[in-house]
């Protein structure tokens, strides 16, 4: 089975590297020190007290590597539509694309039903050239709950989980979704396969939506903001209006909001990726976490005030940043 990781940072890195462990013909696309490091040494993943070493060819150019059964995109949501061009390479005839991203992916609406199956959405994918380039019918789910970070170039320090629920969009078992499921399994990976992967995506989003942009106009962190009277009751509002939307596309959500908001605090003293890339001067993954939200609420007409807010102040908050870089 070859496997490519495009984006391997820390949670592309501690998957591929489990799956190369296991077996898999595994290789990464990255870029920079950890790329070099990687080339030089292996990735070294530090996880339950140990140290394992994978060695895993490493590159910056797809066209080295040749088609692939399977090319995980692990990449920052916003960052996809600039290298759609740049994973052609990758992909043969019967390449499966397994979208590893926060947020709605591209292929949201593929075989969806209703009126807006085969619809795309600009928010994450501007002018539909993930679905023009990949193809939806090449695509299988993905949910990324474990976390992970780069403690030095090329050593990934892993923090916490290993579930990485699969599904494709038809909600089959297919024999490509199985036999992927099958394989991370056997790298000690948790990849159950759904028959409806968008409930999944939709729970993780669920937090991301307001967790994310409210730790970054605040710098809190989870345990904060689920605690505090006042960012607790923004959540759970912000929650309450994305529910609706995606209740209204058939969307099941197996817990509550309450429920929601304490588990992302049982997290802890966590900064969500959003705080972190603004403190580390990176782009903000703004679109496919809450611009998104607010574009399917007016699919459907349904209001978004307290998102509509949100997303006004953190749009701000991106714009000031950019501008004392």
């Amino acid at each position: 089975m070859k496997v490519c990781i495009y984006g391997a940072g820390a949670i592309g890195g501690y998957m591929g590297a489990q799956m190369a462990r296991a077996g898999a013909d595994v290789s990464f696309v990255a870029r920079g020190p950890h790329l070099a490091a990687m080339q030089a040494n292996g990735v070294k993943l530090l996880i339950d007290g140990e140290e394992r070493v994978a060695k895993v060819n490493c590159t910056s150019d797809p066209r080295e590597l040749g088609p692939q059964d399977y090319v995980f995109i692990t990449l920052k949501a916003h960052s996809v539509p600039g290298v759609v061009d740049l994973i052609q390479p990758l992909l043969g005839p019967q390449t499966a694309v397994v979208t590893g991203v926060n947020g709605i992916p591209y292929w949201y609406f593929y075989k969806h039903g209703g009126d807006l199956a085969g619809s795309t959405l600009e928010s994450v994918d501007p002018g539909g050239r993930q679905w023009r380039g990949f193809g939806p019918e090449r695509a299988i789910g993905c949910v990324l709950y474990p976390a992970a970070e780069i403690e030095a170039p090329g050593v990934i320090r892993h923090v916490y989980g290993k579930k990485f629920p699969l599904g494709e969009p038809d909600g089959s078992r297919s024999e490509r979704v199985t036999r992927l499921s099958e394989m991370m399994m056997a790298a000690d990976l948790e990849a159950p396969v759904r028959d409806n992967i968008r409930d999944e995506i939709w729970l993780k989003l669920w937090g991301n939506l307001c967790f994310n942009p409210i730790s970054a106009l605040t710098h809190g962190t989870l345990d904060i903001i689920t605690s505090d009277p006042a960012t607790r009751a923004l959540s759970r509002q912000m929650m309450i209006e994305a529910k609706g939307i995606a209740e209204t596309f058939g969307v099941h959500f197996r817990v509550d909001v309450e429920r929601r908001i304490d588990g992302a605090g049982a997290v802890g003293a966590h900064k969500t990726s959003m705080l972190q890339d603004l403190e580390a001067g990176r782009p903000m993954e703004i679109d496919p976490l809450l611009t998104v939200v607010q574009e399917m609420g007016r699919l459907v007409g349904h209001a978004t005030p307290m998102c509509d807010a949100v997303l006004g102040l953190i749009k701000q908050r991106d714009q000031m940043a950019r501008q004392a870089a």
